[in-house]
């Protein structure tokens, strides 16, 4: 899994065409401090 091998949530964002990172981050089943404010700042 990308994540696995990488750490780098915002490519598996992309990967699974999610809109939002929060959505990837409970798909992945991980915590990630700050992925709302990650979220907002990131443009897809």
């Amino acid at each position: 899994m990308t994540h696995r091998r990488t750490k780098n949530v915002r490519a598996v964002q992309l990967l699974l065409g999610h809109l939002k990172l929060d959505s990837t981050v409970k798909f992945l089943g991980i915590e990630v401090d700050g992925a709302p404010e990650i979220s907002e700042q990131t443009e897809v």
